[in-house]
């Protein structure tokens, strides 16, 4: 019997396969069927004791997918048993590489449940590095996902570790400092879109996420944050420059307007132009599209952009 259910959740387990040595298919065609027999406080108890004994990545895997779609509190201890490979039955690095994918898709389902008690858990496998890249990745997004302002500093020091091997994973935690919104993020990320061209060139990447980032902690009149954008309009990356006018467009800085237009009267891609032509149409009105379809200063890939959405506009007060 287990955990005062009235169930007898080792026969269950059995009856499904858990610990056989049964093919993965049959195992997990034999938890499915039980959705025919449990209702969902009996099922949740099962999928609890089945995720302490299976050992099956794939059979885990789905386990997984079954707790996540109940996202019961009782459930989280036995992820976290599992991302940590606590009833892992050895802890070399081909047990750890055979579960990589697992903890992966815990570290999600333990996001989900957008509890706070699990921070420390998910601290420990980010700050480890010799742990799996994708799993710290995986950390990181559900650090930012939970949003506990423990967790902060931590990713703070991910992202300013420039001995960090991974650059994927100071993407992922300043994504992750964008979702939290707290403003001692700032600095750090302001550093990175400061960093001098040619050394950060192939670290565009995370440039683009540091932009996102900072717009969506809304910096308004901080200075230092406006200069770094508008050097950013410089960059030689397009979509660093794209994302730029995006963040100035949002931030309603006095200056967001003007420097914008500069840059769509200056820059030589055509999808910046068009990306600071919306944005300028957006902060006003129309005026900025007449302006570039009477001007011969404008390439006519824009000018035909301008007329595409005075055309939508008017469509769109027709109908209303």
């Amino acid at each position: 019997m287990g955990s005062g259910t009235g169930l007898d959740l080792k026969l269950i387990a059995q009856n499904c396969g858990i610990f056989g040595n049964f093919d993965s298919a049959f195992v997990i065609s034999g938890i499915d069927s039980l959705k025919d027999t449990y209702n969902s406080v009996e099922l949740i108890n099962i999928y609890n004791y089945m995720l302490i004994h299976a050992q099956e990545p794939e059979v885990i895997m789905y386990l997984i997918r079954c707790v996540d779609m109940y996202r019961d509190s009782s459930s989280l201890e036995y992820l976290v048993d599992i991302l940590l490979l606590k009833n892992a039955s050895a802890s070399d690095n081909e047990t750890r590489e055979k579960y990589n994918n697992v903890r992966v898709m815990c570290a999600k389902a333990i996001a989900n449940q957008k509890n706070t008690d699990v921070v420390s858990s998910l601290l420990y496998c980010l700050n480890n590095k010799d742990e799996n890249y994708r799993v710290r990745l995986a950390c990181a997004d559900a650090l930012g996902r939970i949003g506990d302002r423990f967790a902060v500093a931590p990713l703070i020091e991910v992202v300013t570790d420039e001995d960090e091997k991974s650059v994927y994973l100071r993407e992922s935690a300043v994504s992750a400092l964008g979702l939290l919104g707290d403003t001692r993020a700032i600095d750090p990320l302001v550093s990175i879109l400061e960093t001098k061209q040619g050394i950060m060139d192939k670290f565009s990447f995370l440039k683009e996420r540091a932009i996102e980032a900072l717009s969506k902690m809304g910096f308004n009149d901080n200075e230092r944050v406006f200069k770094a954008l508008k050097n950013s309009l410089s960059d030689e990356s397009t979509q660093v420059r794209i994302n730029a006018i995006e963040a100035l467009m949002d931030s309603e800085h006095p200056k967001a307007f003007e420097t914008i237009k500069h840059c769509l009267e200056t820059d030589s891609d055509v999808e910046v132009k068009k990306n600071a032509m919306i944005a300028l149409y957006n902060m006003s009105d129309r005026i900025i599209l007449d302006e570039v379809i009477n001007s011969p200063n404008y390439p006519d890939a824009l000018k035909v952009e301008a007329v595409s959405i005075i055309e939508e506009y008017e469509e769109d007060e027709e109908t209303e």
